[in-house]
Order: C-alpha cells, then structure tokens, then sequence
C-alpha cells in the first residue's frame, strides 16, 4: 500500500485554521488537563469502523492507527484510554455535553470544524477519491449522471456537493457510514462513493482488489484530534506528546505498522 505521509507542520494549514480558533477566546490557562489527569482517564469519543483508523478486528478488540497512536499518548502521560462511541453527525454535542475529552477518529480538518472545536495540530495526509466496481467508469466524465454515495455529515460531502462530479450527478446517496458505502457499491445502488483514501486501499486490499481507485479529482485533506473549545491545556498537551512522539521515531513506527512503506 502506497505510504500515507505523517504530517506535523502543515504551516498554511494551521495558519488558516488558527484564525478560525481565535475567534472564541479561551482562558490563557485553564485546567482541562488537570482534569483528565485528575481522573487518570483520557475518554475519546469514535465510531469505530473506519479501517485502518478506528475498527473492531476478529477478536472483538478495537484497534487501528489511531488507537496505537492514543494509546501511546495515554501512556505517556500516565493516563487510561476509555473508548466511547458516539454518533458522528452529533459529535460536537456529544464533545461539548462533556461526554468526551476529545474526537479521534480519522477527523478531516475544515473551517466548520475549526470553528467548533480546539482542534490539535495536523498530524496525518489523506485524499479524498472516487472508488467504483465497473471498469468503464474509469475518469470523472465517466460520473457524470451516475448516482454517487458519500458518508453523511462528513466533509467528503461537502466537497462532492460542490464539485462538477456532484452538481452533475443523478443522485447522491447520504450513507451513514463508509463501510455501508461500500455495501451500497457491490449491491449496485451507487455508481461509485468518495470516501477517504486511508480507507478505500485498506479496504480494497483486504477484499482481493475488486475495486477501482479512481486518480483524478483527488482532494488533499488532514486529520486532526478535536477537543472542547476552551480546553486548550488538554489539547496543548497531547500536541506535545505527538510532537515527542516524531522525534523518538514512535510515529514512524505506528505508521508502518498500518499503511507500509
């Protein structure tokens, strides 16, 4: 499988995305991390069925890159990782009721988001593409009045929404997930989903490579772990174990483990 970078420095990126953060004023300091460090319990809301972020494998543990990466977070910083699930579309209520410490789950960066939450720096690449079964459907003309599912609630629909693919298409099926997406893909009720890259080649490679990765209308994006607004402690805490993480090669190693080289 082709490498997924690790990105920490996305300059632009953050640049842009802390404007967005500094529209809501948050105290120079606050206690969010004495908190969850009081508590001695990181509580990290998902939806465990996004393969290789976030997934139960056959013996019914959950695991991925985004596991081994807060699961490596938590230790250091001497704390316990307790999974809650969550419903993605209501996640920023489910983060601001207090049910959650934080969103991290393969979360796509965008303003909407950054407006919403604390968002911690960039720490992975993704792209976002067009996966379809039928061979003739094989450039983005080919899409065009073909009936196309998308995740609901995620940014791969706001970007399909507004692209040529989606004005053009004969429906867009809003599916609650990517891996029904899929189902919706062999049933033949989509033409083709768009959906993240780190998922459509781990999945097409588990499943004998029966689909097709479309190279054209590809969409650079990031991930980054989302927390309260004003729990700046807690996010500038993990962002430094993430940091160190880089540095002594963890990073790397939990990044081979999921994507290869």
């Amino acid at each position: 499988m082709k490498k997924v970078l690790t990105v920490f420095a996305a300059v632009a990126l953050a640049a842009a995305l802390s404007g967005c953060n500094e529209k809501v004023e948050t105290p120079k300091s606050d206690s969010s991390f004495e908190k969850v460090k009081s508590a001695g319990v990181l509580v990290v809301g998902q939806v465990p069925i996004f393969p290789p972020m976030v997934f139960v494998d056959k013996n019914n543990e959950r695991v991925g890159f985004d596991m081994d990466l807060a699961n490596e977070v938590c230790a250091r910083l001497g704390l316990r990782l307790k999974t809650k699930d969550i419903v993605w579309a209501n996640k920023e209520e489910e983060l601001n009721s207090g049910n959650i410490d934080c969103i991290w789950n393969g979360m796509s960066v965008d303003s909407a988001r950054a407006r919403a939450m604390n968002l911690s720096d960039p720490y992975l690449t993704n792209r976002v593409v067009f996966v379809v079964k039928d061979s003739s459907l094989n450039h983005l003309d080919s899409l065009k009045g073909k009936r196309i599912g998308v995740q609901k609630a995620s940014t791969a629909q706001r970007l399909l929404e507004k692209s040529e693919v989606g004005e053009s298409a004969k429906e867009i099926l809003l599916i609650r997930d990517m891996i029904p997406e899929f189902e919706a893909l062999d049933s033949g009720t989509v033409d083709a989903v768009y959906v993240d890259e780190v998922f459509a080649k781990y999945w097409n490679n588990s499943h004998e490579n029966a689909y097709t990765v479309l190279e054209e209308g590809l969409y650079n994006e990031f991930y980054a772990v989302g927390f309260r607004k004003r729990d700046k402690s807690l996010r500038d805490t993990v962002n430094s174990v993430l940091n160190e993480l880089k540095r002594d090669g963890k990073f790397v190693d939990i990044s081979v483990k999921w994507f290869g080289k």
